[in-house]
């Protein structure tokens, strides 16, 4: 994907905001378990920033665990989402390439579903400076398990009818230039599943950025399709979609 592609795409996501709030899967607790033992902190009374905050759907998990947490996020559309939920919730327009925050004032940064959206030459450094002594930075993604044959067929037939469709195998490619800096480097997998509607399917499938930017008669072409699909799999409507959560937590050297 070229810069501007890339620009294209994650400047989506505010027209599809609600859908995303509405359909997104959420994190298992375990998630929150694991970063606490990867940091060596507890996460309640940590200073927070969840950079790409999207609607806060980690944001919230991160606040209702102890979380002094600011939600740092740049589309306006995604924001006004966030707000309107959680009006609670300290938001920051800005993203992770140029952090709005002084020197050494967070304990943690962490990006849910949103550092591939970042340039890691910029965002890494700008983590660093940040973050206090010890601190660290956080990265996390839900990735459906298409090793189940049905998951694997959905991934064939949207890369055949979307001119953008992408999907991203991650860690790998985070951890490499995370290894260039003074951190200490962990990553896990975490597995788990949600159990939802054919109708929940098709609206999380919506609020992806490769629908987002297709054209009106093409999406709902595609989202019919696949609505018929999926109830061929699924006749009474409900399905279980297991995740890998793909965690990585970089420590900052003291």
């Amino acid at each position: 994907m070229t810069d501007y592609q890339l620009k294209v795409h994650a400047e989506s996501f505010g027209a599809v905001a609600a859908e995303y709030d509405r359909a997104r899967p959420s994190y298992p607790i375990e998630l929150l378990d694991t970063i606490e033992e990867l940091t060596g902190r507890p996460l309640k009374g940590a200073t927070v920033l969840d950079v790409g905050a999207g609607t806060g759907i980690a944001t919230r998990l991160l606040r209702a665990r102890g979380a002094l947490v600011t939600a740092v996020e740049p589309s306006p559309g995604m924001a006004a989402q966030l707000h309107a939920v959680s009006p609670e919730i300290p938001l920051v327009k800005g993203d992770g390439n140029e952090l709005p925050f002084h020197d050494a004032t967070a304990d943690l940064i962490s990006y849910a579903q949103a550092f591939h959206w970042t340039e890691p030459d910029r965002s890494i450094p700008e983590a660093l400076r940040v973050l206090r002594p010890g601190g660290a930075l956080v990265l996390f993604w839900n990735l459906k398990d298409r090793s189940l044959p049905w998951l694997a067929e959905q991934e064939a037939r949207l890369s055949a009818a979307l001119p953008s469709y992408h999907y991203y195998g991650l860690m790998n490619a985070v951890t490499e230039p995370l290894g260039r800096y003074p951190f200490e480097v962990h990553n896990r997998v975490l597995r788990w599943e949600r159990r939802i509607t054919v109708e929940d399917v098709i609206t999380d499938l919506r609020s992806k950025s490769y629908f987002a930017v297709a054209e009106p008669a093409l999406r709902e072409s595609v989202l019919a399709e696949e609505r018929a699909a999926l109830l061929e799999v699924f006749p009474d409507g409900e399905v279980t979609e297991p995740y890998s959560v793909d965690l990585t937590v970089a420590v900052k050297r003291d």
